[in-house]
């Protein structure tokens, strides 16, 4: 297929203009960038709207001590940028995952995952004025221009063509909050957040000290089992790689020495800080699932690993079986058959089956299925949680399954109980506690008293900044993980 050479000679000067007459120079980097299509006032616009969607998804970490020390800190960080107009707001979101991001119009947020990783208050304040350097280079805004102008021209040659192909494939959506920065506007945020966080008094190698505890993270992720990166997390959005650390480094150095660095007072902030799952996303323990807020729980079989996701949980096996639960809306005050048949699947299964599990009604179906490109059974089970609501599983059996295994993942959907008052007081989160080290401790003693149920030491050794070799400094305060 070809398009005729008047075709390209009307569309690019067209783009050409557009992109010139968007262009403008950035005070904060002094360079000209392609924003246009994004005005400041259609940044707090669209920022307002996706904060919304931020704290539906998340809600904010319950503590207000963490909230505003955090605030504190973030308007030390933005007290002067070149963007004055710009209201900065900063929130402490309720997840475990390591992350931080920054939404048009001023929004800023860290997790509570963050928090029990970074090791100063100079640490949370490259973060943050890191955060600050992506909106005052209005990096979303110059993300969304070039996609809008690129869909543009896609919409164009797709009307051209009569194909929806072009212009579905370069659809410019959400993940432009998420999706990961270009090296470029990496860089150019680490060099604003430096200059951010020493006109706050804070110290400047404290950015490359809490890139190399993310990158010492991203390595004990890696080893841990069943661990599976958020597509989300910092770690995928803001790479810490060691071309990064080195430069952050190189460049602190002509920031000096001097500075804040503030470890006791963060340290005493964070003390008691929820770690890993809450009671508000639900508590995996061992092959065990329990949700205390909405008060159900199930297991998994054994070998099988527990991920606790946003939206969904998913326990792998070494089989190659999976188990997928998730939560739905009873929309049309269907039972469970109804559900399944007519509002779930609809037409995608042949035949039906109404149990009930645990005195709730409930209806589970099967159907030939594939999970990575392997042949498996698809055995879905819908059950009753009240009269909105649907708990799902969705299991993925491999065909070559025993008998007893197919038992075993079929149990996992049958063990799925409302939670008794004794059990839901018997789950309580995991917290960081702060220690002060004795004369005889070292990093094996204290470790030890973690409860984390692998790699205690190596988990040690980055919460606390320590280099692998060294030991603890009798006298100093270290976060250990405690029940």
């Amino acid at each position: 297929m070809t398009l005729s050479k008047s075709f390209f000679r009307l569309l690019v000067p067209v783009i050409v203009l557009m992109s010139l007459s968007a262009c403008s120079t950035n005070p904060a980097t002094g360079k000209s960038q392609f924003t246009g299509l994004m005005s400041p006032a259609q940044e707090v616009q669209v920022g307002a709207s996706e904060h919304e969607k931020i704290m539906q998804q998340f809600g904010e970490y319950d503590n207000a001590a963490v909230q505003n020390y955090v605030r504190e800190v973030g308007r030390k960080v933005t007290i002067e940028t070149e963007r004055p107009e710009v209201q900065y707001k900063f929130f402490v979101i309720d997840s475990p995952i390591v992350n931080a991001f920054a939404l048009p119009g001023g929004y800023i947020y860290v997790s509570r995952g963050l928090l029990a990783l970074a090791g100063s208050e100079a640490e949370l304040a490259a973060v943050l004025a890191h955060e600050t350097g992506h909106i005052t280079a209005r990096h979303s805004a110059e993300r969304y221009s070039h996609g809008v102008l690129t869909s543009l021209g896609a919409a164009v040659i797709s009307s051209a063509v009569g194909s929806d192909g072009v212009s579905q494939a370069l659809g410019v959506g959400s993940n432009l909050y998420i999706s990961s920065y270009s090296r470029s506007q990496e860089n150019e945020a680490d060099s604003l957040g430096l200059r951010y966080m020493t006109r706050g008094a804070y110290n400047a190698s404290a950015m490359s000290s809490f890139l190399t505890a993310l990158q010492n993270q991203t390595t004990i992720d890696s080893r841990a089992e069943g661990k599976q990166p958020s597509a989300a997390s910092y770690f995928s959005t803001h790479p810490a790689t060691s071309e990064r650390i080195s430069k952050t480094a190189a460049e602190a150095n002509s920031y000096g020495q001097g500075g804040e660095i503030g470890r006791d007072r963060y340290l005493s902030t964070i003390n008691g800080l929820v770690y890993g799952d809450s009671a508000a996303q639900g508590f995996v323990k061992g092959r065990s699932f329990r949700h205390t807020g909405m008060g159900f729980g199930f297991d998994v079989p054994n070998g099988f690993t527990l991920i606790n996701q946003p939206t969904q949980v998913v326990a792998t096996g070494a089989s190659g079986a999976v188990i997928v639960f998730d939560m739905a809306a009873n929309k049309g005050n269907a039972d469970a058959f109804s559900y399944l048949t007519q509002s779930w699947l609809q037409n995608e299964v042949q035949e039906a089956e109404r149990i009930t599990v645990n005195g709730m009604n409930a209806a589970t179906a099967a159907f030939p299925g594939n999970v990575n490109g392997a042949p498996v059974t698809i055995r879905v089970v819908a059950i009753q949680w009240g009269p909105n609501h649907f708990a799902r599983f969705q299991l993925a059996i491999p065909k070559n399954a025993s008998s007893a295994m197919i038992e075993e993942l079929k149990s996992a959907s049958y063990s799925f109980h409302r939670l008794s008052d004794a059990e839901k007081a018997s789950l309580k989160p995991y917290r960081v506690q702060i220690v002060t080290a004795g004369a005889g401790d070292t990093v094996a003693s204290l470790s030890a008293r973690m409860v984390l149920d692998n790699l205690k030491e190596e988990r040690f050794r980055v919460l606390n900044g320590i280099a692998p070799g060294a030991n603890v400094t009798p006298g100093q305060k270290y976060k250990i993980i405690v029940e």
